[in-house]
């Protein structure tokens, strides 16, 4: 389309948003839109629909098709209502549960949200105030409803705001719902076609008794309350970062019987502009850097971040020479898998039907442990709720131990259905007083399982291509791969190609398998002759292609770990080298 001709589309779009239909604030922001010289802000509001897709909404907050605000957040709603009147024809009172995080206007969307939903004779149950996302998982469970959303854009910057939908089980969307629900919501063609006038009596606000609940679910995971009992005052400090893990962690940590819970006050502050981040993301070491000088300060042992909507957690210990490190997600990962699994073996609990869950480019030290123990492991695609599909399918079949992924997200839990700081930090914190009890920092126990399962060691790279051009160019090198994979990769013989895109493995005698996806996905793995695995996948959501490598080594000590660590990073080097990124 050329830019008159676009330019055209998008006032006639923006003209449609002045009309009556509209409130007057919303009207008044677009007609300033509509007058002002330069175009740019005005395309960018209008130039396409804020799709909803198997994700539910995200994005930038402000008036327009484009952005999140009362009306695209009302469409999503709608389209939802609609699809769970069709779904669920036979239940007497359909019913949802609506959480939201510590956003600007999340909690403004979420009773809009509950408005609608109560005008389409939908029972809602509405949190009093911003909750963790795995709260409003269990509950859609505990009160038995068909469906709960969350308004929340996790760990994206302040200008962001998103709507995350769930179904019956606590999961996100998963097919054919995910699809389905998309299709209805498309069908919303007018302002006119959202039931926004609410009915109170279907409106119930729920909030400390659920939370509650929780708590004591999450405090049936403890594996080991005696070390806990005997080192219940080890520091620890944990940060919100502005959000809502606020409202449970501390007290779960407590519960837990942990006493000695270190804040850092300046991010208990609740507010969606994330004053003290830049961005408020656990995985950058910039979101951790205030916790790290608080536990500095106060000879902490333990440092723990949950994003805004307390999903995901990232920690840093103290290595052998007392200095803060950060830990990745994959390996923390490793010590969650290590420290369920030989509990699990320890209290007599394995049967031999238990299993795990991990995603396809996590590591494989998260398959290598369990599988050794005789506990099957699931590999999942990318994804949270591909991990509560394999729970839902094995319910009353087989019994979860646990699960994750590298980034940053893991869940030791049945009765919720989506990745939790909550339980996650509590069982953190219970691992590094169980590595005390063992005479080991939680930095020695990540040694000790190398030495136990092998070295591993993992990189992740993002390349970055922007705009239509950026967009083709992706598509060209995911073409490239499949066309010309590679025979080595840094002088090792590729042995395995996984092609999720076509369901096919392919070894390199060139025999082929078909691989039990539940759908297809547009990644690449390659396997090679010393143990090294890479994957490569273009993003759902940013311009770019990510690569995830994972290379492997033997170290027969913990004195052995730096060296093989050096090692690891040269062969990682020699792989990026090898593939040109």
């Amino acid at each position: 389309m050329e830019n008159n001709d676009l330019l055209k589309s998008v006032r006639e779009k923006a003209q449609v948003w002045t009309g009556e239909n509209y409130d007057v604030e919303t009207r008044e922001e677009v007609k300033k839109l509509l007058e002002n010289t330069d175009s740019t802000d005005l395309i960018e509001a209008f130039y396409k629909d804020l799709e909803f897709g198997t994700g539910g909404l995200r994005g930038i907050m402000g008036v327009g098709s484009n952005r999140m605000n009362k009306y695209t957040v009302g469409s999503a709603t709608q389209g939802l209502s609609n699809y769970l009147k069709q779904q669920f024809p036979d239940v007497a009172q359909i019913s949802v549960v609506i959480g939201h995080d510590c956003r600007n206007n999340s909690r403004f969307f979420a009773e809009t949200a509950a408005n609608i939903f109560s005008s389409n004779g939908i029972k809602v149950y509405l949190f009093d105030s911003l909750r963790p996302t795995p709260e409003i998982s269990f509950a859609i469970r505990e009160l038995g409803c068909q469906s709960g959303i969350i308004l929340t854009a996790s760990h994206n910057p302040k200008e962001y705001n998103g709507y995350k939908a769930y179904w019956n089980d606590g999961a996100q969307l998963v097919p054919p719902h995910d699809e389905d629900v998309i299709k209805e919501v498309e069908k919303i063609k007018s302002v006119s076609d959202i039931k926004f006038e609410g009915n109170p009596a279907r409106i119930k606000i729920i909030g400390k008794e659920m939370d509650t609940k929780f708590i004591e679910k999450i405090k049936t995971l403890s594996l080991s309350p005696e070390a806990i009992k005997q080192y219940h005052d080890i520091k620890i400090v944990y940060t919100p970062i502005h959000g809502t893990g606020i409202m449970l962690i501390p007290r779960t940590l407590k519960e837990f019987g942990f006493t000695n819970i270190i804040g850092v006050p300046e991010q208990e502050v609740i507010s969606g502009d994330f004053p003290t981040v830049v961005s408020p993301n656990p995985e950058e070491p910039a979101a951790l850097a205030m916790a790290v000088k608080r536990a500095e300060e106060t000879g902490a042992d333990l440092v723990m971040a949950s994003d805004p909507d307390a999903d995901r957690v990232g920690i840093a210990v103290r290595n052998d020479k007392g200095e803060f490190i950060l830990v990745n997600g994959n390996q923390t990962a490793t010590i969650f898998t290590y420290y369920l699994v030989r509990r699990w073996k320890e209290l007599g609990k394995l049967t031999g039907n238990e299993y795990m869950v991990k995603t396809i480019v996590s590591t494989e030290l998260m398959k290598i442990i369990p599988e050794r123990n005789g506990i099957e492991c699931y590999d999942v695609y990318t994804g949270f709720k591909w991990i509560a599909s394999v729970m839902r399918e094995n319910e009353g079949k087989k019994t979860y131990i646990g699960g994750g992924e590298e980034s940053y997200g893991y869940l030791a839990e049945d009765f919720v259905r989506d990745k939790d700081a909550v339980s996650a930090c509590a069982l953190i914190a219970e691992i590094a007083a169980w590595a005390k009890s063992q005479g080991m920092t939680m930095y020695q126990l990540l040694k000790q399982i190398y030495v136990e399962y092998g070295f591993s060691k993992e990189k992740g790279i993002s390349i970055v291509r922007k705009g239509k051009s950026g967009a083709e160019e992706i598509e060209q090198m995911m073409k490239d791969f499949r066309q010309n994979p590679p025979k080595e990769i840094a002088g090792s013989k590729v042995i395995l190609e996984k092609d999720f895109l076509l369901l096919k493995s392919t070894d390199n005698a060139g025999k082929i398998t078909k691989l039990d996806m539940p759908v297809t996905s547009d990644v690449l793995q390659f396997f090679t002759e010393d143990n090294t695995k890479i994957s490569v996948r273009p993003s759902g959501t940013e311009p770019k292609i990510k690569f995830y490598i994972e290379v492997h080594g033997k170290i027969k000590s913990a004195a052995d770990y730096d060296n093989a660590n050096a090692i690891a990073d040269e062969k990682i080097a020699a792989v990026m080298a090898s593939l040109g990124i």
